[in-house]
């Protein structure tokens, strides 16, 4: 019984490789998420498509699409996925259980640049607890925080919501990015007039950090020519070290590229170049110590 189980669990997590694949359109993002190699996503993938005997993805590593086929395991696989996890929530609350796992979920600029440094601190204070993080749309960490799968949320630019509590972590700096040969590279502190014209890379319109700069921009008259729009700060970094353009993001994603040197971070004048970030749970939750502990050390740090 344990082997038959060990086996249904190695394939849920494979359905959610593939899932993540499918939403990040990227293998390298993917594989961050799940702590494996690109080379195992896409083991994963080929797996899959020899047990369907059906092509699920076409195009390149860089745009990815699904087939028909594809759309169909995505739909069912994101359905198994959610009702896993459901299933352990929901086993937990009935038994009555203080299960020792602290469940995160968070938006993938939090996630992948801030959070994972005080998780560690965290783990090294608290070994008894298990510390879980799911990357996921802003969207998906507000309907994984109501729906007791995630203990937890990180996102930015909190929506209000009766049902929530928001903790405010801190302000997070909006800066623009450029190749190191762009012609704005040397210009340092930067007045957002001069990026008028300019090919831009942006995020998609339905995200948050989005909407604040489409709306930034907006309000200051500056036009930009949008010749790309992703919904993950990996791919929209990757975009801007090809020259496909210029980008407005977080500047604590970007520390990496910048001591290496494939991007500049140059600051804008302005006060409203700060992105709010924030920590979500129930307002009904009653918090447990190693959840306040949690907070507490994010709070401090992040």
């Amino acid at each position: 019984m344990g082997l038959f189980f060990h086996s249904i669990t190695m394939q849920i997590e494979s359905l959610k490789v593939f899932c993540d694949l499918v939403e990040t359109g990227s293998f390298t993002l993917s594989a961050q998420m799940n702590g494996i190699t690109q080379s195992a996503v896409s083991q994963q993938l080929s797996a899959f498509e020899r047990h369907l005997d059906s092509t699920l993805v076409e195009g390149s590593r860089r745009r990815l699409r699904l087939t028909r086929e594809g759309e169909v395991l995505y739909e069912y696989g994101k359905q198994i996925v959610e009702s896993e996890k459901l299933l352990h929530s929901r086993m937990h609350k009935v038994a009555e259980i203080v299960s020792g796992t602290i469940r995160i979920s968070a938006i993938y600029s939090i996630g992948l640049h801030d959070l994972a440094g005080y998780v560690k601190i965290f783990q090294n204070a608290v070994p008894a607890v298990d510390v879980q993080v799911e990357y996921r749309q802003a969207p998906q960490v507000y309907e994984s925080v109501l729906d007791s799968v995630a203990d937890l949320g990180f996102v930015a630019y909190p929506n209000r919501d009766p049902r929530l509590e928001i903790v405010h972590i801190r302000l997070d700096p909006l800066i623009l990015i450029c190749p190191p040969e762009h012609r704005l590279a040397n210009l340092g502190k930067l007045k957002l007039k001069w990026i008028g014209g300019e090919a831009f890379v942006g995020f998609s319109r339905d995200i948050p950090t989005g909407k604040a700069v489409e709306r930034i921009l907006r309000t200051r008259n500056v036009n930009v020519r949008i010749v790309m729009e992703f919904d993950n700060i990996e791919t929209i970094k990757r975009a801007v070290e090809i020259g496909a353009g210029i980008a407005i993001v977080p500047l604590g994603t970007v520390t990496q590229e910048v001591s290496t040197g494939t991007l500049v971070a140059l600051p804008l004048q302005g006060d409203e170049f700060i992105r709010p970030i924030a920590a979500i749970y129930q307002r009904e939750k009653v918090l447990s110590p190693a959840l306040k502990q949690l907070i507490s050390i994010v709070k401090g740090r992040i």
